[in-house]
């Protein structure tokens, strides 16, 4: 039997794929298109490289997206031309879109999102927030089906946005590494950074990375350096701390490169070097919904990562083991102690079932198993 054909809705860059959320969307869709039939309309910058699915950059970004009604007769014969079977929408932003392609085509469309993103809005302070949360909470509930990037996310969701448990799905983000790193190229990396960077080969080292324009990371970056520096420093050991990142501020940049702890890098080619080399990845994460994809990152690497709880949101301890350690939200101190004991420490390899959770292939063979069961539906 023909497995449903997708034609995902991108209102947003996410090609080239640099950051965690670009990578999500950018990977979800690669190896969905190793199962099916693929068509994305993307936003008009996107510049994309795929070869294995069509797609197309014509779409304005969802900051101007009732333009996008230009596009909706365009949008109708790409359908109709291309047999698809039903539509997935990244994020809620576009999600009205959705409503006048199933009644303009009789296909069903399924919101793919990535956080609550009203919780996000308010943590950035946006002053309509609320009333994004109440859009949302309406596209949702018209949805077909709603993918929810981790079940914190689905359960608040179901509870406050009275969503049907029937018509919701976990589906999560995914790591590109499989197995645990060898641990002779871990202490190559190791040697590597310790070198390029003149550091005594005694010296620990720490790793924090993001988008960090963004909220929750920007928040971090007070914490490491106005909570975890000197509770550090009191312990009289050598250390740095990596920050690897892009779109900062000048003045963000000024003040990291002011403590002589902090090794600010912005934004690298490779940033698999830091998740081998460094001893520990730390996540000072408080603010925020969705999953954080760099701690996923850096435990597929089967790096040593300290987190806050709400940082580690969507990610069970049951399954990442002891390379996970959760430290309770703003408790600083408890977070400096761990730095200093637990990244010293051989602890035991990340477990197989992390690899199978966040296995790209399996998660979209579970997407698509969904979205036929939606097709067969409608």
């Amino acid at each position: 039997m023909r497995q449903p054909s997708v034609l995902g809705i991108v209102s947003f860059k996410v090609f080239p794929a640099q950051m965690g959320g670009q990578k999500g969307v950018a990977n979800f869709y690669s190896h969905l298109a190793k199962q099916t039939k693929l068509v994305l309309a993307v936003e008009k910058e996107n510049i994309s490289t795929a070869n294995d699915y069509t797609v197309l950059p014509f779409l304005y970004h969802h900051k101007r997206g009732f333009a996008n009604l230009r596009y909706i007769f365009r949008l109708r014969k790409l359908i109709k031309q291309q047999a698809i079977d039903a539509i997935c929408i990244e994020h809620s932003y576009m999600g009205w879109l959705g409503i006048l392609l199933r009644w303009l085509t009789k296909k069903p469309f399924i919101i793919h999102s990535h956080n609550i993103e009203a919780h996000r809005f308010r943590d950035m302070h946006k002053p309509l927030w609320r009333m994004y949360q109440w859009y949302e909470r309406w596209v949702h509930r018209k949805a077909d089906h709603s993918f929810f990037i981790s079940q914190e996310d689905l359960d608040w969701a179901i509870t406050h946005y009275h969503l049907s448990k029937e018509k919701c799905t976990v589906i999560t983000y995914g790591a590109d590494v499989l197995q645990p790193l060898d641990k002779k190229e871990r202490v190559a990396c190791r040697e590597q950074l310790i070198i390029e960077n003149k550091l005594d080969p005694a010296t620990r080292l720490f790793l924090f990375n993001g988008t960090l324009d963004y909220l929750p990371n920007t928040d971090a970056l007070r914490i490491i350096i106005s909570e975890l520096l000197l509770r550090l420093q009191a312990k009289q050991f050598l250390f740095r701390i990596f920050i690897c990142g892009n779109r900062i501020t000048d003045q963000w940049q000024k003040v990291l490169r002011s403590y002589p702890d902090i090794i600010y890098k912005g934004f690298v080619d490779d940033i698999s070097l830091y998740f081998k080399g460094a001893d520990c990845f730390i996540n000072p994460v408080t603010l925020g919904s969705g999953i954080k994809t760099k701690l996923i990152d850096a435990l597929a690497y089967d790096q040593t990562c300290i987190s806050a709880r709400s940082g580690a949101k969507g990610i069970s301890q049951k399954i990442a083991g002891e390379k996970l350690v959760l430290v309770d939200d703003y408790d600083w101190q408890g977070f400096a102690d761990n730095m200093f004991t637990q990244s010293d420490r051989n602890l035991q390899s990340v477990s197989d079932a992390f690899y199978q959770f966040f296995n790209w292939d399996l998660i979209t063979h579970k997407a698509l198993s969904v979205i036929e069961a939606v097709k067969n539906r409608s």
